[in-house]
This record gives structure tokens, C-alpha cells and sequence, in this order.
């Protein structure tokens, strides 16, 4: 029961945060204050930080690089999209017309299903939504506002000479404030923490000990100086990597699928060709 003696969680907070801090850095010290206090746990910092990040960062920080974009061409045959989906197992793809900087609106792979079950007469173009376009620099938390009275999940990023430069999603904006979010999609076993992806490359979560990628892959990466892979391409890169990055380590060749402003998540990893 408790005791109506003690400050309430609400009131201790207050008094901690009595003094309004001068500025941001002020104010980040206080909320680890509290933390250490036992007033906020672990997660609900972490949460506020991101929170906080994510109105100071910018859409470039985060997209998904054009290079790096999955889409579809709205020439292409049903035939040949559906596997497409299937391996990617994305919900949405941007539909182009032959150019990448042409992207002409957006395909729910949902909308694909009554052709892949009653194979009936299917147009890409009729199942187009609009693809929503935005700056590079617009802010995080002004796109997630956007995404939210909107509902949409998707962005086109573009440049300041109006040519795609990537694509965005409410995920990704998300995952700045809460952290890595996982779909039915992503494997989370330690199992399944190596997984085979077509053309020969594998998809590698960040936390695989270092000793389970070596006899993995045949590298010889110590073991001393980190217990996971992630913390192998940190102390690598000396540095956290940006989304996209590419290195070459151990005669591996290595992409961060997924990172944010804290942590690397998801690696792919392939043997360069010759």
C-alpha cells in the first residue's frame, strides 16, 4: 500500500526538475539525474533522449539511400514483381517508370495478393497510391507529425535539384525514439542471427558474438577487444556508422542495413567479386 508520507514519482520529478535548465545539455542532465535517482527507469531515458534527437535531426540522417532503394518498374511484368516482394518482404515499394528519379507513386504489396491467389487481370498502374515527396532537410519531428495527420508510411526524399536521393519511413523515424523495431519480418532467434539473402549475400544482426561470425565465415576477427560484430565495426570504423556505410574487413565486404544515432542493428556482409 502506499504510504501517502511519501512524495508521489510526479512530485519528486517536479522538485528534480525545479530549476529550469538553461538549455538542452541542462536539461539532458537532469533526466540522468533522474535516472540515476531510480525516479525514470533505463528505457523511459533512453526513450526521451531519442525523443529529443529526433527534433534536431534530418530526414538525410536517416533515409534509406536511392542506391539502397528496393522499387519496382511499372513495366515490368506481375510475374516477375511477385518474387521480387516475396524476397524483400517489404510492405510498400516505390513504382518508377524506367528512371529512378521518376517515381510515379507507391505499391502496397497487399494489393498483389488477388493476383497472386485468383490470378486475375491485374494493372500495377491502377493500384498506385501517391508517393508523398519531401526535402532532405525537414526534420524528423516534423515528418512524424506529417505522418501521422496524413497516415501515411512512406516518403520519397529528394534533393535540392528535385532528383530522388532516398526514401524514408514512419519505422525509421520511430526507431530514432524507441529503438530498433521488429516486424514479423526480422529474425530475432540466435539461430537466425545469420540468414542467407539471394546473390550470395547474408543478413547479420549486430549482436552475433564475434565467435559465432568467425566460424560463420572463416574470419579470424579477435575476440578480445569486442563480444559482438556490431562492436567489431564500431571499434573498426572508430566511430558509430551511418546507414548505408560500406567497408571492406577479413576479406568480407560489409553494409550496415540498419543504425541509428546509438547502436549498429542489422549488417549484410558478402565476399566482394573479383
Amino acid at each position: 500500500m502506499n504510504d501517502p508520507s511519501r512524495p508521489r514519482l510526479l512530485e519528486r520529478l517536479s522538485a528534480l526538475v525545479a530549476r529550469l535548465p538553461a538549455d538542452r545539455e541542462g536539461l539532458l542532465a537532469l533526466l540522468r539525474q533522474a535516472y540515476q535517482r531510480n525516479l525514470i527507469d533505463a528505457d523511459a531515458l533512453s526513450i526521451i533522449e531519442g525523443a529529443l534527437a529526433v527534433s534536431e535531426m534530418q530526414v538525410r540522417d536517416i533515409m534509406i539511400p536511392r542506391a539502397q532503394m528496393d522499387v519496382i518498374d511499372i513495366h515490368a511484368r506481375v510475374e516477375d514483381i511477385i518474387p521480387q516482394v516475396i524476397a524483400t518482404a517489404h510492405s510498400r515499394f516505390p513504382v518508377i517508370d524506367r528512371d529512378r528519379d521518376d517515381v510515379i507513386g507507391i505499391l502496397l504489396a497487399k494489393d498483389l495478393l488477388r493476383y497472386h491467389v485468383a490470378r486475375e487481370e491485374f494493372d500495377v498502374r491502377e493500384m498506385l497510391r501517391p508517393a508523398v515527396f519531401v526535402p532532405e532537410a525537414k526534420r524528423l519531428n516534423v515528418l512524424l507529425r506529417e505522418f501521422r495527420a496524413s497516415r501515411n508510411h512512406m516518403a520519397i526524399v529528394v534533393d535540392e535539384y528535385g532528383g530522388v536521393a532516398g526514401l524514408v519511413t514512419i519505422e525509421d523515424v520511430l526507431e530514432q525514439i524507441v529503438g530498433d523495431i521488429e516486424d514479423e519480418y526480422d529474425f530475432d532467434e540466435a539461430s537466425d542471427n545469420i540468414l542467407p539473402e539471394p546473390g550470395g549475400r547474408w543478413r547479420v544482426k549486430a549482436i552475433t558474438q564475434i565467435a559465432d561470425f568467425n566460424a560463420a565465415f572463416g574470419t579470424a576477427f579477435p575476440e578480445d577487444t569486442s563480444d559482438t560484430i556490431g562492436g567489431f565495426v564500431i571499434a573498426h570504423l572508430g566511430r558509430l556508422p551511418r546507414r548505408g556505410e560500406t567497408f571492406v574487413a577479413g576479406g568480407l565486404r560489409f553494409q550496415v542495413l540498419r543504425a541509428d544515432s546509438r547502436r549498429v542493428y542489422t549488417l549484410i556482409v558478402e565476399k566482394p567479386r573479383a
